[in-house]
């Protein structure tokens, strides 16, 4: 495996465009599960990341996760807002109506968090719509705190971003679909709002995936990718990465590509698919 990831891509004009390194980042939740979370920064640096992301930093305190981060020269580019209940089952925090209050105080602490760590996006996971009479009243919610924590980031010069899940996966799951979360960017027409596109979640929908990065990549804040089924490292399923990082390095996508899979063998062991 090559140390810099820039030296993986060859430069080539498509389209008029020249294409761009990808920059990579591993999803420290998901990835090196086999050391503690604190020792995953070194361990991620060790096999050649220069930026990681978490889904839910909040059990290490913002300056002990700085100080990680300074240590071993990485940046943590992504972090989800707390979600509640929802890895327990239930509907989480930024759909519900009675719960405005309590997705309040998670932007908040989210932004007290932020401060230390200094991410490029914060994510607002949609949630449960476990009543489907209260699904328009569920999307009414959601969409007024996307607003909320779309102007709150956008003095730090932190990108809102929101995500589709697959409702195999999560049954229920209010937006799940590429074209749900286009309908909500285009509809607030927020200009720190963008979505966080998931390459396994859309492909486990039967969605283009490669297609929908290449029409829609400047509303696109951060991707995250894991091969379908299964969920594990590139090259463990049926998606066709070498398309897909080809028309992402194509594309007027900027940002950070972030490995969020489940390695079928050691972390360290699954990252062949860097190398091409």
């Amino acid at each position: 495996m090559k140390n810099k990831l820039s030296d993986s891509v060859r430069p080539e004009l498509v389209e008029g465009r020249a294409s761009k390194p990808l920059k990579f980042s591993a999803n420290l939740s998901m990835l090196f599960s086999e050391f503690e979370l604190i020792d995953r920064f070194q361990a991620a640096k060790a096999c050649g990341f220069d930026a990681v992301e978490i889904q839910f930093p909040y059990s290490v305190h913002p300056e002990i996760m700085a100080g990680l981060l300074a240590e071993q020269q990485l940046k943590l580019v992504l972090f989800n807002v707390a979600a509640g209940d929802l890895l327990q089952g239930g509907e989480g925090l930024a759909s519900v109506p009675e719960k405005k209050e309590q997705f309040e105080d998670a932007i908040t602490q989210a932004v007290a968090y932020a401060h230390y760590v200094k991410p490029e996006a914060i994510n607002i996971l949609p949630g449960r719509c476990l009543d489907k009479r209260q699904k328009s009243r569920y999307l009414e919610t959601f969409k007024e705190n996307l607003l909320l924590a779309a102007d709150t980031l956008a003095p730090l010069r932190i990108k809102a971003v929101f995500e589709a899940i697959n409702t195999y996966d999560m049954p229920d799951f209010l937006v799940y679909s590429g074209k749900q979360m286009l309908s909500i960017v285009k509809q607030l027409k927020h200009p720190n709002l963008f979505m966080q596109y998931d390459i396994y979640h859309m492909h486990r929908m039967g969605e283009n995936t490669a297609d929908f990065i290449a029409r829609h990549a400047d509303k696109i804040g951060h991707i995250q990718f894991a091969d379908c089924p299964g969920r594990g490292q590139p090259g463990t399923g049926e998606i066709d990465f070498q398309q897909f990082f080809s028309v992402i390095e194509n594309s007027n996508y900027s940002g950070w590509c972030g490995a969020e899979y489940k390695p079928v063998e050691a972390s360290c062991d699954s990252f062949g698919w860097l190398s091409k």
